[in-house]
């Protein structure tokens, strides 16, 4: 008997002690990933359930993809940010320098790539990146034509490009030899003034495309128009200028859409989220609320025209546009289920809209908000706050709220504190330097939130930091560049003052904000209660062992989060060069993957072929100064199919 136990316990041990790559995987049916934001709503969301809590620790690197672009050109002003898309039987993402191209979705074997060549001297106002490509089938035309199939990427020197999604070779029949000029007829301050960093979106037989702007140069700043075309030949069909319904006088420019847009084909209409108008930190030249800027802005698709819209910022002068993809959900707050637009905010807030109208589902009151601008200024006496959920991060500070490590730390953030100008979000920039907090980064940046509608819960990362902005006279501003030629200092041509912005930081380069400086929140939309908020990132990236001494302070964030259906969120995007995976229940972090860059981009996840794969892009971002690189990552549980 004696015998028979010790063999079971041996039998019992040696199965424990098994391999992970020993471990049979049960075979998943095969989901797909087709737009950059997922669906063309942007929820972020997979129902694949293959890797679960129990079995993420398990994770393993199944392959990698090099881009190539670390030996062609130099990636101190570039961001590895795209999200890859799974359509066709091919995975598709582009580089930070626009190179488009296709892999396999079980190995990372190239299919094809193509090289639009943009040229790597000119300077861009975000660098070089580009977020994602979009995927169209073109259902007039059988499956073995030419570009039946179509892959559209926008460059940063303005072009819409088609490729043919089997070869990468562009699509002749669209604009000129597969290229539209989408800057054709805009007069340029100089040539990196605009953009194109996020993916184009289709509706029915329209291309729609935003562009980013160079922020804080100048008044007169060019239109930030929305562009339509037709989907297969690339003829113009409408723009969209969010300032055409400004007061009349009105001089500026911008109010841009540089984020990702969303699209409800059933509605025929598309989400804009548009930004701030030029310059960001006096609106002097622009009286009242500025039109449809800084706004949710629903389209026709068809013709441009404006169904609604709804604005989060009145005449913004703290750089706070919108800087996510709108979320299109069904939302159950209040026990009633409403088609509505989810938005998430620089300022940490979230607005709830109902699809159809813009009217708040989630009810938003007008609050006063400090006055007393600089001279020719004409704020807005109020400002609009969701009354739920909750603001995500802090929005006041006061001297003896500094953080640093020691009495000198310290000492030295509470004098920076204190010469500035703060009475709480909102306070007006001025010549004496004010506190913006949160800062223009975020809140809540590009990345974005994810959204399970099973759960009715929306996941999103934000980043907590100070910048202080100071207004200079317009005559000073030279000798102000001159004298600190490290600092953004910005003309605002045309304004009687231009702009110094900085990070408020310890000697030690640390945030002068008590932490955490990045966190995961989950929240409930059925009540708009914050479920959990836990730090995500370390500094181990940023100062390697301090992390021994910082425990749980995060860092601030770029890139967003994606949810599955097994009941995890996965996120890369703070400053260390890690993929993790939290519990969707708890916020608990369950695992994470060390990559070889940074890791400042949304994954992706798939099913291919029965097993599921989560996939990153790991080069790291400029703005962060993380490590570079240029490699796609993707992960999978190792052991063979059953």
């Amino acid at each position: 008997m004696r015998k028979v136990v010790v063999v079971a316990a041996a039998l019992l041990a040696a199965s424990c002690s098994r391999r992970p790559e020993d471990v049979p995987v049960t075979r998943a049916p095969d989901v797909g990933w087709a737009f950059y934001g997922g669906d063309a709503g942007g929820q972020r969301y997979s129902p694949a359930g293959q890797i679960t809590p129990d079995n993420v620790k398990e994770l393993k690197v199944a392959w990698t993809y090099s881009t190539g672009e670390a030996a062609r050109h130099d990636l101190k002003r570039a961001s590895f940010e795209t999200t890859p898309i799974l359509a066709n039987g091919r995975l598709y993402a582009c580089s930070q320098f626009d190179a488009v191209f296709a892999v396999d979705p079980a190995t990372g074997k190239p299919f094809w790539s193509f090289d639009p060549k943009v040229d790597p001297k000119v300077r861009y106002p975000n660098d070089f990146t580009c977020r994602g490509v979009t995927y169209w089938r073109d259902t007039s035309v059988a499956d073995n034509v030419r570009c039946s199939e179509r892959i559209y990427v926008g460059t940063v020197d303005r072009r819409l490009i088609a490729l043919d999604a089997a070869t990468g070779a562009p699509c002749a029949g669209f604009g000129r030899s597969g290229t539209v000029d989408v800057g054709a007829g805009v007069v340029l301050a100089h040539s990196g003034q605009m953009q194109i960093t996020s993916p184009p979106v289709i509706v029915g037989d329209t291309l729609i495309v935003g562009s980013s702007l160079d922020d804080n140069q100048r008044v007169r700043e060019v239109p930030g128009s929305v562009r339509a075309y037709d989907v297969r030949t690339g003829a113009p069909k409408w723009s969209f200028d969010p300032l055409a319904s400004a007061a009349p006088g009105t001089v500026a420019g911008a109010a841009n859409a540089w984020a990702p847009m969303s699209v409800d084909a059933a509605r025929g209409l598309v989400f804009v989220p548009t930004t701030s108008p030029s310059p960001d930190f006096f609106g002097g030249a622009r009286k009242g609320p500025d039109g449809q800027a800084n706004s949710v802005v629903a389209l026709e698709a068809a013709t441009g025209h404006v169904a609604w819209a709804f604005q989060t910022t009145h005449h913004d002068v703290w750089d706070y546009d919108i800087p996510a993809q709108p979320t299109l959900a069904d939302v159950g707050y209040g026990g009633r289920s409403t088609p509505a637009v989810i938005q998430a905010t620089k300022q940490g807030l979230i607005f709830t809209l109902a699809r159809d109208t813009g009217a708040p589902v989630i009810p938003v009151v007008e609050q006063p908000v400090p006055q007393g601008g600089a001279p020719g200024e004409a704020l807005s006496p109020t400002q609009p706050f969701p009354v739920a959920p909750k603001p995500l991060g802090p929005a006041t500070i006061k001297p003896e709220d500094a953080y640093g490590l020691g009495p000198i730390g310290r000492g030295a953030c509470r004098k920076l504190i204190a010469g500035a100008r703060f009475e709480g979000m909102y306070t007006p920039p001025s010549t004496q330097g004010t506190l913006v907090y949160p800062f223009t980064g975020g809140g809540v940046n590009w990345g974005g939130l994810a959204f399970d509608a099973a759960r009715q819960v929306a996941y999103v990362n934000t980043s907590n930091a100070l910048h202080r902005v100071t207004l200079i006279p317009a005559d000073k501003v030279a000798a102000a560049r001159r004298s600190e030629p490290n600092k953004e200092i910005s003309p605002q041509t045309g304004a009687p003052f231009g702009m110094r912005r900085e990070a408020l930081l310890s000697p030690i380069g640390l945030p002068c904000n008590p932490p955490p400086w990045g966190q995961l929140h989950a929240i409930d939309m059925k009540t708009g209660k914050i479920l959990w908020q836990v730090p995500l990132g370390t500094t181990r990236d940023l100062a390697p062992g301090s992390q021994l001494i910082l425990r749980g302070t995060g860092t601030p964030n770029f890139g967003g989060p994606i949810a599955t259906g097994s009941g995890l969120v996965f996120i890369g995007a703070a400053m260390d060069n890690y993929l993790r995976a939290f519990d969707a229940r708890t916020g608990k972090e369950l695992w994470r993957g060390r990559l070889p860059a940074g890791g400042q981009a949304t994954p992706m996840t798939y099913v291919w072929q029965g097993r599921q794969y989560v996939v990153i892009a790991a080069g790291g971002h400029s703005k962060s100064n993380t490590k570079r690189g240029d490699t796609l990552v993707a992960y999978a549980l190792p052991g063979p199919l059953r």
